[in-house]
C-alpha cells in the first residue's frame, strides 16, 4: 500500500461537517482512490463535538485507523481532542476566528472566513475554501472537486455554483502560495476505477430491497435505520413501491403483515427502541406464517441510550423477542456488498419459509461510506413460493393454508384467488386456519412451525474464513466488525503471526456443522463484539457447544479500529 491517508474534520453540529466531508469523499472517489468514511456525531442539532473522517488509499480499505494525517479544525475543541492523534501531519485552522490553546508546529493558519468574504462576499463559502485547501495540501488537482460541487449545487443556479468554485480556487491557491513547498503530501491520482461506487451501508440495503422487488415499506423514522426508508422512498416511483411513514412502530409492522398477507413483498425498518414496540406483531407474523423482512439497525440502549452511536447489543433481543417459540432468521451484513445481497436473500427466505427475517446492521455500517464495485443485480433472484391459479385449479384437495408437511412449509395461496378460502387467526388453529385449542392440535402445529427452523439451518452457508484456514489464532466476528478484523489479520500476519478471521453473516439458525468444523481447528479463539456481554459467543456456546477462549468487547458507542483490537489482544496476551 503506497497511499494511506486519514483526514478528520472536527467541529460542532451545524458547521457543515457532513456537507464538507461528503464532497471531499466523493472527490477522492472521483480521483480514483479507495475511500472509507465514517461519522461521529451527537444527538443534537447544534453544538457538541462531531467528526467526519475520511481514509483514502490505493488499495481496498474497510476500516478507520486512529492516526490522523490532516485535521481540518472548525473549532478549538477539535485541536484539543485530536492533536495527539496527528501523525506528522497538518492542522488546518482559521486562527482569526478560533482561539487555539495548544502550540504546535503542525498548525497551518488559513483565513478561511476572510477569504470567503473577500472572494464571494459571504462567510457561508468558508467551507468551500477549506475544501480547496485540503485538495491543495494533498497535491491533487482541483478539477474533480469542482465537478463534484457543480453537481451538488446544480439546483441552486450558476451564481451559487460559481461562487463555490471561486472559493475552492482561493483556498487551493492560498495553500500553493503559503504552505512550504506548496503542498504537504505527495499524492498522485491512482488509475481511475470507473466501475467503483461510493455507497453507505444504508444505501446498499435500500438498493438490495429494490433489487429484491420490495412492493411495500412501512416504518416510523428512527436513527440509524431511517436512511433505508429514505432511500427506498426516494426511488419509490421508479420501482413502483408504496412507502408509508406509519404513526408508530406498532402500526408499521402490522401494516407490512397486512400487505404481505395480501401478497406484496413487504418490509419495515427500525432500531432497538422501535423494535420493542413490534414484538407482539412479531408473534402474529409467526403464528399466521406471514413473511416479513425487518431491517433492525442497532444503536446503544437501553431506552434512548446513545441515539447516534453504534453497538451490537440487540442480538439476544432479536433471537428471543415476542411470546412463545417460533422460527425466525437473522442475517448480519458486514460490508455494503453484503447489505445488498443479504437484503435480497432475506426476502426469499421470508417467502419460502413464511417467517420473519431480520437483517441486522448498526450505526457504524449504516452511516459509513465505502468504495466498492457496482452491485450485480443479475445475481439477485426473486423467489415468491406462491401457489399459482393453475396449481390451485389442478388440485383435487380442499385447500389447507396450514397443511402439515414433512418440512413444515405449507402451500401459500393469497386471499382472493379463485376457488380457495384463505383463513388466518392469531389463536392456535388447525390446518384450515380455524381456531383449535386441543392439546393434540397444538403439538402438531407447533412442531410444524419449528420444523422450518431445522430445514433452514441446513441451507445456511458456512461462515467466511479470511486468512489461513489453519492459523493458530482465530478471530471471530459478526456483522460490521468485518472490516477492522480483516485489517488486523493482514497486519498481524505481515508481522509473522498466524491469525485468521471467521466472520458470520448468517446468524440464526446457526449453521452448526459448518461452524464446528471451522472453529474447532483453532488453538485459540477470540470473539470480537460491540457489546458488553459477548452475545454472539453465547449463541455459539448454546447452539454449537463452542467455548470461545477470549473476548474483545467494546461498548462505549464507538466502532472498533484495528489499533483497538490489536492493543486488546496484546493485553490479553494472545499475540
Amino acid at each position: 500500500m503506497n497511499i494511506d491517508l486519514n483526514l478528520k474534520i472536527g467541529g460542532a453540529a451545524g458547521q457543515g461537517l457532513q456537507t464538507t466531508g461528503m464532497a471531499l469523499a466523493k472527490t477522492f472517489k472521483k480521483n480514483g482512490f479507495h475511500v472509507f468514511a465514517t461519522q461521529y456525531y451527537l444527538s443534537r442539532v447544534r453544538g457538541g463535538h462531531n467528526t467526519f473522517q475520511i481514509r483514502i488509499s490505493d488499495s481496498s480499505i474497510f476500516a478507520m485507523t486512529e492516526s490522523v494525517d490532516l485535521l481540518l479544525a472548525l473549532d478549538g475543541e477539535s485541536i484539543e481532542q485530536h492533536l495527539s492523534e496527528l501523525n506528522d501531519g497538518v492542522i488546518v485552522v482559521d486562527l482569526d476566528v478560533i482561539e487555539v490553546k495548544e502550540n504546535s508546529d503542525s498548525i497551518f493558519h488559513i483565513p478561511m472566513l476572510k477569504i470567503a468574504k473577500d472572494v464571494c462576499g459571504d462567510k457561508i463559502y468558508s467551507n468551500s475554501v477549506s475544501m480547496g485547501a485540503v485538495i491543495g495540501l494533498l497535491c491533487l488537482e482541483r478539477s474533480d472537486l469542482e465537478s463534484v460541487l457543480k453537481a451538488a449545487f446544480k439546483k441552486k443556479g450558476e451564481e451559487i455554483i460559481q461562487k463555490n468554485i471561486d472559493a475552492v480556487r482561493a483556498g487551493y491557491n492560498y495553500v500553493k502560495d503559503n504552505y512550504p513547498g506548496g503542498c504537504k503530501f505527495a499524492v498522485k491520482d491512482p488509475d481511475k476505477k470507473e466501475n467503483m461506487m461510493l455507497v453507505s451501508g444504508n444505501e446498499a440495503a435500500g438498493l438490495g430491497a429494490l433489487a429484491a422487488g420490495v412492493q411495500f415499506l412501512a416504518a416510523y423514522p428512527m436513527t440509524p435505520s431511517t436512511g433505508v426508508m429514505n432511500y427506498v422512498a426516494a426511488n419509490a416511483d421508479t420501482f413502483n413501491v408504496v412507502v408509508e411513514q406509519a404513526e408508530d412502530e406498532i402500526a408499521a409492522l402490522n401494516m407490512i403483515l397486512g400487505a404481505s398477507f395480501a401478497g406484496a413483498r413487504s418490509m419495515t425498518t427500525t432500531s432497538g427502541g422501535g423494535f420493542s414496540l413490534m414484538t407482539e406483531a412479531l408473534g402474529l407474523a409467526s403464528i399466521t406464517e406471514t413473511p416479513a423482512v425487518i431491517f433492525l439497525c442497532q444503536r446503544p440502549g437501553p431506552a434512548t441510550g446513545l441515539p447516534t452511536m453504534t453497538e451490537q447489543g440487540d442480538l439476544q433481543f432479536a433471537l428471543y423477542a415476542a411470546q412463545g417459540e417460533f422460527p425466525r432468521c437473522i442475517l448480519a451484513p458486514g460490508t455494503p456488498e453484503e447489505c445488498f445481497y443479504l437484503m435480497a436473500e432475506a426476502f426469499n427466505i421470508a417467502d419460502k419459509y413464511q417467517i420473519p427475517v431480520f437483517v441486522m446492521s448498526d450505526q457504524y455500517l449504516a452511516d459509513s461510506l465505502f468504495t466498492c464495485p457496482r452491485f450485480d443485480a443479475s445475481k439477485v433472484t426473486i423467489e415468491r413460493h406462491l401457489l399459482s391459479n393453475s396449481q390451485l385449479s389442478a388440485s383435487k384437495e380442499e385447500y389447507k393454508r396450514y397443511k402439515l408437511t414433512p418440512n413444515g412449509i405449507s402451500p401459500r395461496a393469497l386471499p382472493g384467488q379463485a376457488g380457495v378460502l384463505v383463513i388466518a387467526d392469531s389463536d392456535e388453529h388447525d390446518e384450515f386456519g380455524h381456531i383449535n385449542e386441543t392439546p393434540d392440535n397444538r403439538i402438531k402445529m407447533n412442531d410444524k412451525r419449528m420444523k422450518k427452523l431445522e430445514v433452514l439451518r441446513e441451507e445456511m452457508p458456512a461462515p467466511k474464513v479470511y486468512g489461513n484456514p489453519d492459523a493458530s489464532l482465530t478471530l471471530v466476528g459478526w456483522g460490521s466488525t468485518y472490516g477492522p478484523l480483516a485489517e488486523v489479520v493482514d497486519i498481524l500476519n505481515d508481522k509473522g503471526k498466524s491469525v485468521n478471521l471467521v466472520h458470520f453473516t448468517h446468524i440464526h439458525p446457526l449453521p452448526v456443522e459448518h461452524t464446528r468444523k471451522i472453529l474447532t481447528k483453532s488453538k485459540k479463539t477470540v470473539c470480537v463484539e460491540n457489546n458488553s456481554s459477548g452475545q454472539f459467543s453465547r449463541l455459539l456456546k448454546v447452539d454449537a457447544d463452542i467455548q470461545i477462549t477470549e473476548h474483545v468487547l467494546r461498548y462505549d458507542g464507538k466502532p472498533f479500529s484495528p489499533e483497538f483490537i490489536i492493543a486488546a489482544l496484546k493485553e490479553k496476551e494472545v499475540i
